[in-house]
């Protein structure tokens, strides 16, 4: 049970950092590497910014969104499409 909803938060975070970022699609597998990875990334860097977006599933997903975008951030300037 927790994996899937480690699979669905990710999915739903990785969705929303790329439709927040505006960057190419990287489709639901992706999104949801994307989402996971940015969960850890967000919880890390909001944690050292001392910044709390609340609990629940709602800062769950945000605070994944927001690594999510930082990760899809960082791929887009190291690959950049000429």
């Amino acid at each position: 049970m927790v994996i899937l909803v480690t699979i669905l938060v990710g999915a739903l975070a990785g969705w929303l950092g790329s439709m927040i970022y505006q960057g190419s699609g990287l489709g639901i597998i992706g999104n949801i590497i994307v989402g996971i990875a940015g969960s850890y990334v967000g919880h890390w860097l909001l944690g050292k910014l001392n910044i709390h977006i609340g609990s629940g599933w709602v800062g769950t997903i945000l605070t994944g969104a927001i690594g999510a975008i930082v990760i899809l951030f960082l791929i887009n300037l190291i690959f950049k499409k000429k």
